[in-house]
């Protein structure tokens, strides 16, 4: 019991506050999450397949091009449009299981971003000829026209002429 009291003094004493005790620390600053360095020797190769959940045969480290990945796996890019929506998965909002390691940009590659696999229905050269024939059209509809208004004809404006009044403020009789 006296072990008891004495683990809840230091833990109130560590949070400041008092009566508020600390379960554990789970890791809350940026550093805690930055990958190592890049993995040059069998051991740290295998000790950074261990980090990540990886097999030593499996885990491939993000090429060293100088954005800082580190010892970070190059998992391969597969949007979550595109997995299996009937599956049973951890986190069904993100189409991912428990442990998994991560694409390095998965943030852009959710079911609300883009998707990576999807190829478009039309290739760039279809899209751009459909616009030009497009606008080709209307911008000829056009000219062809310009001679030929559709507008309903006016009679001309039908101003007082000569300095007669045509106007009055006074009561009619």
């Amino acid at each position: 019991m006296a072990r008891l009291v004495r683990l809840a003094r230091s833990s109130r004493q560590v949070s400041g506050l008092p009566g508020v005790v600390f379960s554990r620390s789970a890791g809350n600053w940026n550093k805690d999450w930055k990958p190592g360095p890049y993995p040059v020797t069998p051991e740290e190769r295998q000790a950074a397949a261990r980090k990540y959940g990886l097999r030593p045969d499996e885990y491939q480290p993000v090429p060293d091009d100088g954005i800082g990945a580190g010892d970070y796996p190059d998992v391969p890019l597969v949007s979550a449009e595109s997995r299996d929506p009937y599956y049973q998965w951890d986190y069904p909002e993100h189409r991912r299981d428990f442990g998994e390691p991560l694409h390095r940009d998965f943030d852009m590659y959710g079911l609300d971003r883009v998707d990576a696999t999807n190829t478009p229905r039309f290739s760039t050269t279809q899209q751009f000829l459909a616009f030009m024939g497009v606008m080709t059209f209307f911008v000829g509809t056009y000219y062809l026209m310009d001679n030929n208004k559709c507008h309903w004809p006016l009679l001309p404006k039908q101003y007082p002429g000569n300095g007669k009044v045509h106007y009055t403020f006074e009561k009619p009789e």
